[in-house]
C-alpha cells in the first residue's frame, strides 16, 4: 500500500514554485515565487514564515502553477499581478506604463534630503507615467502638493487610479501635455523626470521582461538615447523657481552629457548621483545622498 500524496502546504508550494523560476534561469526565483505565491494563496510574507504548513486548495496551486507559467515566458511579476512596490507604496501597473525599478528610488533620496518632512512646496513630475516618483514623494512630505504630466491618456489614467487608491488625489493633479508644455515660467519648487533614456538601437538588445512589457515610448530615447534631455534641460530651468531643486534619472553611462546639458542650460552646481549599485542614476542641483546621507527621524 502506497502513501496518499502529502497536501501543499504554503512551503512546499513556495519551494517548487522557485525550483521551477530556478530551473527556468528566472532571476531572484525565490523572491519571485514568494510574490506570486502571496496573491495566489491570499497571503502574506508574515504567512508564508509563521504558518508554512498551511494547506494550499487546488484553485490556489493552479493559480499559482499559470502565475509561474507565465513567469517562466519572462513576463515580469509586476505585469502578472498588475501591481509593483515602490518606494513605502503600492502601484497599480497595466501595459501601458512603465514597471517602477528600484533603481529610480534614487531620485527619491535626492528629494528627501532637498525638503524637510514638514516643509511646504510644489513639484512637477514630468512624463509621470505610473505616478510613482509624485505619489512616492506625497506619500513622505505631507505639505506638498503636485501635478503630473504625460502624453498618454492611458497612462494617466494609471496615475489618478494610483493617486485615489494612496489617498493622495487631493494633492495632485495629472494634465496631458508634452513634458512641462502650458506652464508658466518659475512655477516648480522641485522638478523630477525619469525620461526614456536608451538608445533606440539598444532596445532589441534588452532583457525580455523589459524590451516586450514595457512601453517603447516610456524607453526610446533616440538614437544616443539623450533626445528627451535636450528638451528637458532647458524646459526645467524656464519652469523652476529660483533655488529650486530638479532631479532626473539617467543610463548608467550618460552622467556627464546629461550634466553638461544642465549646465549648457544654465544650471549651476550640476552633480551627477550614483545609485545603491554603485552606478551612475541622477543627474541635480540638490545634495547627494552620499555624501551627506538622509538623517533618521
Amino acid at each position: 500500500m502506497t502513501d496518499a500524496p502529502a497536501t501543499p502546504t504554503l512551503l512546499t508550494a513556495w519551494k517548487a514554485a522557485t525550483a521551477r523560476l530556478k530551473e527556468g534561469r528566472i532571476d531572484s526565483p525565490s523572491i519571485d515565487s514568494r510574490l506570486l505565491l502571496e496573491v495566489a494563496a491570499n497571503c502574506s510574507r508574515t504567512d508564508i514564515l509563521t504558518d508554512p504548513y498551511r494547506a494550499m486548495t487546488p484553485d490556489q496551486l493552479s493559480t499559482l502553477d499559470a502565475y509561474v507559467d507565465r513567469r517562466l515566458k519572462r513576463e515580469p511579476v509586476s505585469r502578472i499581478l498588475g501591481r509593483k512596490g515602490f518606494w513605502k507604496i503600492m502601484l497599480n501597473v497595466t501595459p501601458d506604463v512603465l514597471s517602477p525599478r528600484p533603481d529610480t528610488e534614487a531620485i527619491l533620496d535626492v528629494v528627501m534630503l532637498a525638503f524637510a518632512p514638514h516643509e511646504s512646496f510644489t513639484m512637477i513630475d514630468l512624463g509621470t507615467g505610473s505616478g510613482a516618483i509624485l505619489l512616492a514623494t506625497l506619500a513622505e512630505r505631507a505639505a506638498a502638493k503636485g501635478v503630473g504630466t504625460d502624453i498618454s491618456t492611458e497612462a494617466l489614467a494609471v496615475a489618478r487610479e494610483n493617486a485615489a487608491n494612496l489617498d493622495l488625489d487631493n494633492r495632485c493633479d495629472f494634465i496631458r501635455t508634452e513634458w512641462a508644455t502650458g506652464f508658466g515660467d518659475q512655477s516648480f519648487d522641485l522638478v523630477v523626470s525619469n525620461p526614456p533614456y536608451i538608445p533606440s538601437d539598444d532596445i532589441p538588445g534588452l532583457d525580455p521582461e523589459v524590451r516586450d512589457h514595457d512601453p517603447l515610448l516610456a524607453l526610446d530615447g533616440g538614437p544616443d538615447g539623450l533626445v528627451a534631455y535636450r528638451e528637458l534641460a532647458p524646459e526645467i530651468m524656464r519652469i523652476l523657481k529660483p533655488g529650486g531643486t530638479f532631479a532626473v534619472e539617467i543610463g548608467w553611462d550618460q552622467g556627464p552629457q546629461v550634466k553638461s546639458l544642465f549646465e549648457q542650460a544654465g544650471f549651476a552646481n550640476v552633480i551627477v548621483v550614483k545609485d545603491l549599485s554603485d552606478r551612475d542614476r541622477v543627474v541635480t542641483n540638490g545634495p547627494d545622498p552620499r555624501t551627506n546621507p538622509i538623517p533618521k527621524m
